[in-house]
């Protein structure tokens, strides 16, 4: 949550720069208050984790099921990416005593409570991709001329 853009609106300020003198004008450091959320965020905002949220809406599922689902993941990506989830408590893993053993992913209360503020953001994406598209278009033909 910290600007990286900071050189092109702030006069070429370092990010603790940037903080001291909000801290001087009375403003919250943005930097202390978005520490404790930004490795969550970073968790959450990864587009393989969206993926696999979304994927996991509907109930359980399988790993190889996953991984044939989502076009371009690699075996070691997912495998990262679940356990992550798992660590965050968003997704729990069962394995069932099988040969082989069979091994269930499914989305927690907590990763079910993402599921609307992903659908939100992808309404939002969807919304506003011709505007998107077109200020892309209007930034790089600027940036072609400079």
């Amino acid at each position: 949550m910290v600007p990286e853009h900071t050189h092109v609106t702030d006069g070429g300020l370092s990010h603790e720069e940037v903080f001291a003198r909000m801290e001087t004008h009375g403003v919250a450091s943005v930097e202390s208050s978005c520490r404790p959320v930004t490795d969550i965020l970073s968790r959450i905002g990864d587009k393989w984790s969206v993926m696999i949220v979304m994927l996991l809406a509907p109930g359980p599922r399988r790993f190889n099921e996953m991984r044939r689902a989502i076009n371009g993941i690699s075996q070691r990506m997912l495998t990262l990416t679940l356990r992550g989830l798992e660590r965050d408590g968003l997704v729990t893993r069962t394995v069932f005593p099988t040969i082989p053993p069979r091994v269930d992913y499914e989305l927690t209360e907590l990763g079910q409570s993402l599921r609307k503020p992903i659908e939100a953001l992808g309404e939002w994406a969807f919304a506003n991709r011709p505007e998107v598209e077109a200020a892309r278009v209007r930034f790089d033909t600027a940036a072609d001329r400079s």
